[in-house]
């Protein structure tokens, strides 16, 4: 399996990396894709390993992270993407859920990551909270047949996954698509499994029978069976359809 979303790199793990590496290789996992928080994150990113396990970097600024509009931030972040050890730009998006002080700034932010995404040729990672017309509204502004990514953390109605999947965007399925009652499962029973990845997000979100507690890669096992429920087909071909996905998307 493929984790697409995990901030492994974050102090949440630095007391049992080794220990949660070799669980996430016990169940399956043999990559993990890191998305950025800003541009810091690299330098955590950097002492992440484990002989079992592949390790990915994304480059982006989280749009909670983003509180004015940084003239020299199209500059920082090509730099950043350019390196061909950087497969993906983010996570960026729209988060309106804390704060709608920043809005402009964050759509600034977005529309940036859009222009590096497309000259590099390297799918964007999209945070989204509380902002789906927003988001959908900047992506279809910005897609010219060049741009690639995947909506982080799906919780979308149908119809909206049906747009960001129309849009060229791929589905993130994670630990909330096995809640109870957030009703996410019954949406993407409607939606493709050809435009899913699995991800976990850690250390958020974790998934039933793990939520309340500090989500690690090994968890994803949990999402993947629920989406083999959902779908009513075999875990084995959630993971290899994922995986396809995962591998098709991000080039890996």
């Amino acid at each position: 399996m493929i984790d697409t979303h995990c901030h492994i790199f974050l102090d949440d793990f630095k007391d049992d990396l080794n220990e949660v590496m070799d669980r996430a290789a016990e169940a399956g996992v043999n990559r993990i894709l890191m998305p950025a928080i800003n541009f810091g994150s690299l330098d955590q990113m950097i002492s992440v390993n484990h002989p079992k396990i592949s390790f990915y970097k994304m480059a982006g600024i989280h749009p909670s992270e983003v509180k004015s509009k940084d003239p020299g931030l199209e500059q920082k972040l090509f730099s950043h993407i350019k390196n061909p050890e950087i497969i993906a730009v983010g996570e960026t998006g729209l988060d309106y859920y804390w704060t709608k002080k920043y809005i402009e700034e964050q759509k600034f932010n977005l529309h940036t990551h859009c222009k590096a995404a497309k000259e590099f040729q390297k799918p964007i990672v999209l945070h989204n909270r509380d902002s789906t017309n927003d988001i959908l509204s900047i992506i279809e502004e910005e897609q010219d047949g060049n741009l690639t990514g995947v909506w982080h953390c799906f919780t979308g109605t149908v119809e909206e996954g049906k747009k960001a999947i129309d849009l060229g965007l791929y589905l993130g399925i994670g630990g909330i698509t096995t809640f109870k009652n957030a009703g996410v499962d019954k949406t993407v029973a409607q939606l493709p499994i050809s435009k899913m990845v699995l991800e976990t997000d850690a250390p958020y979100l974790a998934p039933t029978p793990k939520r309340g507690k500090r989500n690690e890669p090994a968890f994803i096992k949990y999402t993947a069976q629920k989406l083999a429920d959902i779908m009513e087909i075999s875990l084995k071909d959630v993971i290899d359809i994922t995986t396809h996905n995962a591998i098709d998307l991000f080039k890996i």
